[in-house]
């Protein structure tokens, strides 16, 4: 008899307790905080890219071609350091401190979001299998050897930079809300240097700010991850961050 009352609760346990799933490039389980049918939605509010060939398409690539071949060398060097990027680039405007090291809850929220936005992201890259941009035949000859792995570069719409920039930016606003500004400002900029570098033109970062907004809407509005956003928001109060808008 007891039986017959403990499987019944086994299951509702099982069902309030978060999921978890397994990116298909990461060793780790994370939570996933979104169901697939979110993401799928998130998705389908990118339009379709312009045609390969088409006016609009040789124009979009134009931008990154004038770009690439315009860009100072400081700007070369920052879109190259960002070419692995997550949410502690962010120390740019929160300072040295915003470290993954110091700050264990706050690495594993964000690094949870960074493998929910690979999923989106890679979601719209074989959907519509974007190529990317080639300046100056960059992807043959890399003239500042400056490159990784050019060979094994996915497609290019939505750039997971962007995504990424964007959808962090907008979590970290929920916690610094005075300095909401300055963060999206730097997710912005994070997404253009993706231009800057020669690998995605103006239009894969339109996608991927429109892909991270509605991600992060989403994320936001799952209590589960805003009980966790919240325990994030006391580990950084108690490591001294403050919501104060820098000059």
């Amino acid at each position: 008899m007891r039986m017959r009352f403990l499987v019944p609760a086994l299951l509702l346990a099982f069902a309030a307790a978060p999921s978890f799933a397994k990116d298909k490039k990461a060793s780790a389980e994370y939570v996933h905080y979104l169901s697939d049918a979110q993401i799928a939605a998130a998705v389908e509010l990118l339009p379709p890219p312009t045609t390969m060939g088409s006016a609009e398409d040789i124009a979009d690539r134009e931008v990154t071609e004038r770009t690439y071949v315009a860009r100072n060398a400081a700007d070369a060097a920052l879109a190259a350091k960002e070419e692995s990027f997550d949410a502690f680039n962010f120390a740019a405007v929160l300072g040295p401190d915003f470290d993954k090291q110091k700050l264990p809850r706050t690495a594993a929220l964000l690094g949870d979001a960074k493998k929910i936005l690979a999923v989106a992201k890679n979601a719209g890259k074989d959907k519509w299998k974007r190529e990317r941009p080639c300046p100056v035949n960059s992807c043959q000859w890399d003239p500042e050897a400056d490159a990784t792995d050019w060979k094994s570069r996915d497609y290019g719409y939505p750039s997971g930079h962007s995504t990424r920039a964007t959808a962090f930016a907008l979590l970290l606003d929920a916690i610094f809300p005075a300095r909401k500004s300055q963060l999206d400002a730097f997710g912005q900029q994070a997404g253009w240097r993706r231009v800057i570098r020669g690998v995605h033109t103006p239009q894969d970062i339109y996608a991927g700010r429109v892909l991270g907004q509605a991600i992060a809407r989403d994320l936001l509005a799952n209590p589960d991850f805003r009980k966790q956003l919240a325990d994030v928001a006391n580990e950084l109060r108690a490591a001294g961050f403050k919501d104060t808008a820098t000059p």
